[in-house]
């Protein structure tokens, strides 16, 4: 059985070298920078209108609104990534790391805009819901399903499984080092409550994710926010260290620039998801009049997500000077680094913040798998079958060494976002089209209407004619 482990550890690191090193890092910067261009930056010039659109209620009886389907999708975003994730991007690259996240999370929102967009275009409708993303983007746009039963297969065996064992481990250990709880009741809870929700359907997942996400990113901020203004002298030097640590002007405990680069790419895109094909299967639940809307809300997602909570968290650590000892790693040094700010309750605050940041996770991923077991085959019998494996990999995770689970999730991570990225850049041309359209209807002081004839040869757009709800 050991060697067998080493074979597939083997494999997956090599596989994850050839994908960080040589194809994302440039896919990602150079997609971002094209899309940034092509937009006319924006998510700079719209970012105002971001936070206006993201109010609008639904536009008629169908779907969820712009903010449940925001919330859907920060409930995936946040979570794991931004605790534990960014403890480990600081801990290997150093705080030149948070730089590239920072960068990765800039230009990737004109990259979430893009395949957000998308998303919506190409929605199809599902009784009284919709859904969408790339698996249906690759159908509808370019007429090639088999891509899309591909794409589907990848984000299912991510998000539904790895990723979830991902989240539930961390629950699991953070749980473990405060309360003392076994691994096995820790995972047992956690199959109860995921339970519950995912059984109850999108509307459940939408209802409970719009409470849970607020809530817990706030209290999480608010804690950051005492630390950063108890520490504000200190405040100009950290980002001396950060921006002197991305360029390889500080030594890292990691090994340079290089490493620095990897992690905040990597870490950055675990944890904003822009680009990676998952956040566009929550952006076409909703129902809104334009397509560009759900493309702005998830925009202000990305930003939201890394630019917001992932800082926090990189300046917690960094203030707390413990990165550079290897005594700890991922949840553990966050728990640490909190401990040295506010003292001995830390821990527990923590503990219990990354339980919701972790479970709505699980959910916000498991919707995503259902989306595309839904495109593979719309059997019920499938979806049950998805639904108790889930909760299988959350009862594993809990349970697990999980060391190899990220690994295996940065490699499934890459596969998609490769198949994504390269999709989306071939379809670029219609969302472009489709910003036009809403930026010439909101010069017109409109609230921009969205019909397919719109723009000239668009095809296979079934919710957007004359008869859209």
């Amino acid at each position: 059985m050991d060697v067998v482990l080493d074979a597939l550890a083997w494999i997956v690191e090599e596989g994850n070298n050839l994908l960080w090193t040589y194809i994302l890092i440039a896919l990602l910067l150079g997609l971002g920078v094209y899309f940034t261009i092509r937009t006319k930056f924006v998510q700079v010039r719209m970012f105002g209108e971001m936070f206006r659109v993201i109010s609008e209620k639904k536009d008629g009886e169908k779907g969820v609104s712009a903010f449940q389907a925001f919330t859907i999708s920060t409930a995936s975003r946040v979570g794991t990534g931004n605790i534990t994730g960014v403890a480990l991007a600081v801990a290997i690259g150093g705080p030149g790391a948070v730089f590239w996240m920072w960068i990765v999370a800039l230009i990737g929102m004109a990259t979430a805009f893009i395949e957000s967009t998308l998303a919506q275009v190409y929605k199809v409708r599902d009784g009284g819901q919709f859904r969408g993303g790339p698996a249906y983007y690759m159908e509808k746009a370019l007429g090639n399903r088999k891509l899309g039963i591909i794409f589907a297969v990848l984000l299912t065996l991510a998000f539904g499984f790895i990723f979830n064992a991902v989240q539930s481990n961390t629950i699991s250990q953070s749980f473990g080092d405060v309360f003392n709880l076994p691994d096995w009741s820790v995972g047992l809870g956690l199959v109860l409550l995921s339970a519950v929700v995912i059984f109850g359907g999108v509307k459940r997942i939408a209802s409970v994710t719009q409470i849970v996400v607020p809530v817990m990113a706030t209290l999480y901020i608010l804690v950051a926010l005492f630390i950063v203004i108890t520490n504000f002298s200190e405040i100009p030097a950290v980002f001396t260290l950060i921006v002197q640590s991305a360029f390889g002007l500080e030594e890292v405990v990691g090994g340079g620039i290089g490493a620095a680069i990897m992690q905040g790419v990597r870490r950055g895109l675990f944890s904003n998801e822009a680009g990676m094909g998952s956040v566009p299967n929550a952006a076409a639940s909703a129902n809104v009049s334009h397509p560009a809307k759900q493309g702005l809300v998830q925009s202000l997602g990305v930003f939201f997500d890394t630019i917001i909570i992932c800082s926090a968290t990189a300046f917690i650590i960094i203030l707390a000077d413990l990165y550079n000892t290897g005594e700890q790693e991922g949840i553990l040094l966050t728990q640490a680094s909190l401990n040295v700010h506010v003292g001995a309750w830390a821990p527990y605050f923590l503990a219990v913040a990354i339980l919701f940041f972790a479970f709505s996770s699980i959910i916000g991923n498991y919707y995503y798998g259902e989306t595309n077991i839904e495109f593979i085959n719309a059997h019920s019998g499938w979806l049950t079958a998805y639904r108790f494996g889930v909760l299988a990999m959350v009862m594993f995770g809990a349970m697990a060494k999980v060391s190899l689970v990220w690994d295996m999730a940065d490699l499934f991570m890459g596969m998609m976002a490769v198949l994504n990225l390269v999709v989306i850049a071939l379809l670029g041309g219609t969302a472009f089209k489709v910003l036009d359209d809403y930026t010439k209807q909101r010069k017109a002081g409109k609230n921009p209407e969205f019909y397919s004839r719109d723009i000239p040869g668009l095809k296979n757009t079934e919710c957007w004619g004359e008869d859209r709800d």
